[in-house]
């Protein structure tokens, strides 16, 4: 016996089935644009933070390691982005003492060893916005106090390439 009804789907059936897939596909796509640009987000925040904290070791370690503090033009004063240090670290012990500068160059952090080329200590993609210097003095120990901020080059404007970091810290110079 045959069944007089068709079989197949009606239109209610086909637009609630369409409906369905829709929302799920949105849903899905949604998530892989927002896994992309959480992704994204932190490469970011991850640059930024490698160039500060590389950055604030080596001036760190270049700070405890000098022998004097370089103060005969009051840099504190002039130029709280820039500091000298005398040394003999990179020379033989009969010479005279050298020089080492960190200072800003166009957004960039430099460090200058005396007759040798300055070497950028951030990268392309990153922008120095703050450099300062401090000089603490507590007791007979000179130290130095460095607040840095770095921000990511951003100029697209986009939230996912916005990131900035601020780091604070102290070194003394280890030959008092």
């Amino acid at each position: 016996m045959i069944n007089d009804q068709q079989k197949g789907f009606t239109l209610l059936e086909v637009l609630i089935y369409i409906g369905v897939l829709g929302i799920i596909v949105v849903a899905v796509s949604s998530y892989f644009l927002w896994s992309i640009q959480t992704s994204t987000k932190i490469k970011v925040i991850g640059e930024a933070l490698d160039n500060t904290r590389r950055a604030m070791e080596i001036m760190v370690y270049e700070v405890r390691e000098a022998e004097s503090i370089y103060t005969e033009t009051s840099i504190f004063n002039s130029h709280p982005g820039q500091i000298s240090l005398e040394t003999q670290k990179y020379l033989p012990p009969d010479e005279n003492k050298t020089y080492i500068d960190f200072y800003l160059s166009e957004g960039k952090l430099c460090l200058k060893k005396e007759s040798q080329d300055p070497i950028c200590l951030t990268s392309e993609r990153v922008e120095v916005k703050n450099l300062v210097f401090s000089q603490i003095i507590s007791g007979n120990t000179p130290s130095i106090q460095i607040d840095l901020r770095v921000d990511y080059k951003n100029p697209t404007g986009r939230s996912e390439y916005q990131a900035q970091v601020n780091l604070r810290n102290v070194a003394s110079l280890r030959s008092y």
